[in-house]
Parts: C-alpha cells; sequence; structure tokens
C-alpha cells in the first residue's frame, strides 16, 4: 500500500486542465474521486493493485502531476487535506498500517 501511483495518476487530471490554481474545484473533484475509490475498494483489491505497480517507473503524466504538486503549494496542500484521512483510515482498516 506504499504507492503513491494512484493519486498521482489521479491527480494527473489537475495538471492536464491547468485550471486548478484558481479556487482548485479540480483538486476538489480528483480528490472526492480518490476518496472515492479508497472507500470502494477492498483490501485485497489495492493490495494487488500496489503489488502490479511496484517497481514500475511513474509515466510522463505521473511525473508532471508529481511536479505539479512539488510547484504549487496550496494545490497540493487542499490535495492532500481531503485525501489523507480517507486513505490513512483504509490503510489502518487493511492492516497496513498498526
Amino acid at each position: 500500500m506504499r504507492n503513491p501511483s494512484l493519486l498521482i495518476a489521479v491527480v494527473t487530471v489537475t495538471v492536464m486542465s491547468g485550471a486548478a490554481r484558481a479556487d482548485y474545484p479540480i483538486v476538489d473533484a480528483v480528490a472526492e474521486k480518490v476518496i472515492n475509490k479508497y472507500q470502494t475498494t477492498s483490501c485485497d483489491q489495492l493490495k494487488q493493485e500496489a503489488a502490479q505497480r511496484q517497481g514500475k517507473p511513474p509515466s510522463d503524466m505521473e511525473k508532471r502531476a508529481i511536479e505539479f504538486l512539488h510547484n504549487d503549494p496550496g494545490a497540493r496542500a487542499e490535495f492532500f487535506n481531503k485525501v489523507s484521512a480517507p486513505i490513512v483510515t483504509k490503510m489502518f482498516e487493511c492492516g497496513v498500517i498498526p
């Protein structure tokens, strides 16, 4: 479950649109999709997806998403503030963190 790729892939939508800077409505929408993914996916499915991604280099879109998050602290804070609690809760429920 140490796979930030899902978050990065979803944030790619924000990077590609370029519209996230104003009030971050796209960041909000993307965060909701990430939250929904973690709340509706089983622990086994999440673990399997993480295992499949392990060792694979990030795509060009994922690299741009990472760069976007590094360069826009407001968008980064908005996104991580929204998704952190639901993701950590799911990781706890799945036994990934004690």
